[in-house]
Order: structure tokens, then sequence, then C-alpha cells
């Protein structure tokens, strides 16, 4: 099946639409932006294979025959460094936006990982001082919201047409940092799931998905050490017929990560993460209501 596009004029995302839109499902790469504008690199004290350490590079393409199983999946084009979709909109960091007062102790903000992200990985600064809240604003307007917008109408468009929604949030994970959250596991995952322990996807879901992606012959974890961020939290809402998963893939089965390119088993890969998507499409075009249990 063809895929046709549904873009803006300017670009805060990129969506490819089916021809004919077939399943419940939506897949959805908020962290697979690479458009490293000069200012922003110019404006960084670190350099841009550091700014891509936060990228989940290849995410997009990895995912990219959604569309042929009857799914959109939209994508940002925004680099998760500059801003970080997958956060609130009010996860503002007060270390690194003028202007901001400390309200509550967020975690995520604590870190250094709010919206406008303060570190990349290893906890290096992206930035030698702060920045202007008007400058904060304006990303957030012209690229925040339109993609949530999008995302939004793509999940009301499940529910008007199918009477449910399933939403497959797609992201990556690095290797070393897998290895050390895993490390006193009995074994180490290459795909964590993450429906926030249940709270937003029905368990059955989940299980089918992961069932997928163990016939794919791979090792499959739930909720750690991932178990999803905003969007899941936000959009999941199960006993409304609308449920997200996380799907986070060990970067070294796709990927030389020093060299930031793609190695040789990511067509490998590839082709079984396409079998995957047809599993979780077809899931999404089944009768049974998603918000079941």
């Amino acid at each position: 099946m063809r895929a046709k596009m549904r873009n803006p004029p300017y670009q805060p995302y990129h969506l490819t639409m089916p021809i004919r839109r077939s399943t419940a499902a939506v897949f959805s790469s908020p962290h697979s932006g690479r458009a490293y504008g000069r200012a922003f690199r110019r404006a960084a004290a670190i350099g841009l294979k550091a700014l891509r350490s936060s990228e989940d590079a290849f995410v997009d393409m990895l995912f990219d025959t959604a569309p042929a199983h009857g799914a959109p999946l939209l994508s940002a084009t925004a680099p998760r460094a500059w801003l970080d979709l997958n956060r609130g909109s009010d996860e503002l960091d007060p270390a690194l936006i003028r202007g901001v007062r400390s309200t509550s102790l967020n975690p995520r903000i604590t870190s250094g990982l709010g919206v406008i992200p303060r570190v990349v990985s290893g906890g290096r600064a992206i930035y030698r001082g702060k920045i202007s809240l008007a400058e904060a604003e304006a990303r957030i307007r012209e690229y925040w919201h339109p993609y949530h917008a999008m995302l939004s109408e793509l999940l009301q468009e499940s529910h008007a047409q199918f009477g449910q929604a399933l939403l497959i949030d797609c992201h990556s994970m690095p290797h070393e940092a897998l290895h050390n959250l895993c490390r006193h596991e009995r074994y180490r995952p290459e795909v964590v799931l993450g429906d926030r322990f249940g709270s937003s996807a029905s368990a059955w879901i989940t299980d089918r998905i992961e069932a997928a992606f163990v016939a794919a012959g791979l090792r499959v974890a739930r909720n750690k050490p991932f178990a999803g961020a905003f969007i899941a939290q936000h959009y999941g809402r199960p006993s409304q017929g609308q449920h997200v998963v996380q799907i986070e893939i060990d970067r070294a089965l796709y990927m030389n990560e020093r060299e930031l390119r793609p190695n040789g088993n990511f067509r490998h890969l590839k082709a079984l993460l396409d079998a995957v998507i047809g599993e979780i499409a077809a899931l999404g075009q089944e009768k049974r209501p998603l918000a079941a249990e």
C-alpha cells in the first residue's frame, strides 16, 4: 500500500498517512527529529555528535512501514536536545530558562530533562548559560503544540472510525544505559514495553504486543527500566478505549552508537519489526473493543 503525506507548510512534524486507513493503531516517533539548526549548533556548548546522543536515531526509519499496514506514522523534526515532545509543555527548567520559578519537585526537570532539555546523556550541559523564556515559549508554540495537536487529531480520527485508538510510542535506548540499569537482572532485554504498569493500556493489549516481539525472536521486558513518560501518561485512557504502549529498542541492535549510523543488522531488525507492526495493525482491526479486559 502506498503512503500519502499530510504535512503543514513548515515542518514541526512529518506525517505519513496510509492510502486507506484500516486500523485503530497510530505510530509516533517523538525523539527521532534530526533538524539541528545552525543557530542551535552555534549556541550549544557541545558538538553535534554529543547533541545527537539524545536522539532516537533512525527510529522513524525502523517503523516507516506502518502506513503500508494501514496506520499513520507521525515523526518529529525537531531534535530532542532542542525540544522534548515526550514532556509536558509546562515542564520548564528554572536552572535553564530565565524567569521561570521552581514550583514543584519534578524529577525530570531536576535532572535537566524538562521540555527544553538542559543536558544530554551523561549529564553533559547543552548550553553555556541560560536561555530566555521567550525562546522557550517560541519552541513550544511552533513545534510542541503542532505535534501534539496532530497526535490528538489522529487519535480522535481512530475513535471516530474504529471506536477506539491504540497509540504506539516508538523510542530507542542507549545500550550502555540499558546495561547499567539491568546489570542485576537475569537477562538484558532488547525491547522494553511501557504501559505505566497497566495505567496507559489494558494488560491484554500489552500481552499481544509482547507476544509479537517474542515471536520475532526478541527478548522483552515490561516497564523496567522504562515505563513510559508524558505521552503514555497523557494519552493513555484504557477505560475510554484509548491505549498507549511505549516501545524502547536497544540501539545496539541496529546502529553503531559511536559513529551514529545504521549497522549491519539494521535491515534484519527492520524486517522483524515490519512483522511486529503488522501484528499491531491487526490488533487495531479486531472487533473486540480495545477497552475490554
